[in-house]
């Protein structure tokens, strides 16, 4: 079936495509809601911004798709295989996603929230900025993949492979890691306030500054190798933690830089981190391979590079646009706002966005249209 008679057929009100071979097709922002597509081959097809709510792609070959903010929530993807597919942004929401295999994939922002990966593959992937709120990824393979900042609150991860994975700064409150396999994992800083740690094992983990606040250690092998025995009028593990980086620090502070965000250009940092605060500088549209302005009078290109610095400094400091809770925005004319927040919106999901001011001002640096500083925590 070719692009043209589906598209007829859809248009028609037919839902049921199983089986159907539609490799490479270009199906950007179509409206597939509730499309029978299970068993279909739909290898390398372009389905950006694509409405799939409520679909059926069971079984369905999507191998190097483009699925980037695509909408697939309440969908079943039961043994769907996404190898090497680019789904940033996309929401998956309350979607079945058992054995599916997203190795290699891109899922930047993407957001899993209520969805079912139990035993799904995700080894290679990229998940800056994943929501994983209240997934079941029971038996999923995570192992060796970098889970920085994610957040997994209320996550069932219950036997999950996480060997040598990246959790630092992870959002692992309330989750379920019983008998989960996170040897070698860096948890450094993660959050496992209330979650339930019983039989995991944690050999060769590095735990330093996590939240171990309210920890089920039932029958769990520590990062020494010995099984978790609680002792007796002694603190517990999370308060002799607490205390140990009271007395530590009370105030840390740490500059960040970057190569791929350009150098400041007077007596300041691109960001200073105090504690858990990374403060930003104000970016402008000056771009770090050349040490200059492009664009100077294209203020969506200009937008689009300042948000690319930023980013940049974000990365560097470990932290994601979920982790900004302040900007401010200054412009040379208030008649590009519409323009600015265009690029701007695109960051940020509408329900999490941080707070803003944006103001006019007579004059920028470099005589740019606009400038963006912002806060963020960890």
């Amino acid at each position: 079936m070719d692009i043209k008679e589906f598209l007829e057929k859809r248009s028609k009100g037919e839902r049921n495509f199983q089986n159907v071979q539609l490799v490479n097709v270009n199906l950007e922002g179509t409206d597939l809601d509730s499309i029978q597509l299970s068993g279909a081959n739909l290898a390398g097809a372009k389905l950006s911004r694509a409405i799939l709510c409520g679909a059926n792609l069971s079984y369905t070959e999507l191998r190097s798709v483009y699925l980037e903010q695509a909408y697939i929530s309440q969908s079943n993807l039961t043994g769907a295989n996404l190898t090497g597919s680019i789904l940033n942004r996309a929401d998956f929401t309350r979607s079945n996603l058992t054995g599916a295999d997203f190795t290699n994939c891109s899922l930047n922002r993407a957001d899993f929230t209520n969805a079912n990966l139990s035993r799904a593959n995700l080894r290679g992937g990229k998940f800056e900025g994943c929501n994983f709120i209240s997934s079941n990824l029971n038996f999923a393979n995570l192992s060796d993949v970098n889970l920085s900042s994610v957040n997994f609150i209320n996550a069932n991860l219950q036997c999950a492979n996480l060997e040598n994975a990246n959790l630092k700064k992870a959002i692992l409150k309330n989750a379920n890691l019983t008998k989960a396999d996170l040897r070698g994992a860096n948890l450094v800083k993660a959050n496992l306030e209330g979650a339930n740690l019983t039989q995991a094992d944690l050999t060769n983990a590095n735990i330093y500054g996590a939240n171990l606040e309210n920890v089920n250690f039932t029958d769990t092998i520590m990062p020494d190798g010995e099984l978790y025995q609680p002792e007796e009028n002694t603190p517990n593990l999370s308060e002799s933690i607490e205390t140990l980086l009271d007395t530590q620090e009370t105030m840390t502070r740490k500059i960040i830089k970057t190569e791929n965000a350009p150098n400041p250009v007077g007596p300041y940092n691109q960001a200073v981190m105090v504690n858990n605060m990374i403060f930003l500088s104000g970016q402008i549209a000056i771009d770090p391979r050349i040490n200059q302005i492009l664009y100077p009078d294209d203020v969506i290109k200009q937008t689009e590079r300042v948000m690319s610095n930023l980013e940049a400094v974000l990365t560097e400091a470990g932290a994601t646009w979920e982790n900004v809770v302040k900007t401010t925005i200054f412009l040379k004319d208030m008649n590009d706002f519409t323009q600015v927040n265009e690029v701007y919106s695109k960051y940020f999901k509408p329900e999490t966005a941080p707070a803003r001011a944006t103001v006019e001002v007579s004059r920028l640096p470099k005589d740019v249209l606009v400038e963006i500083e912002c806060i963020a925590v960890l």
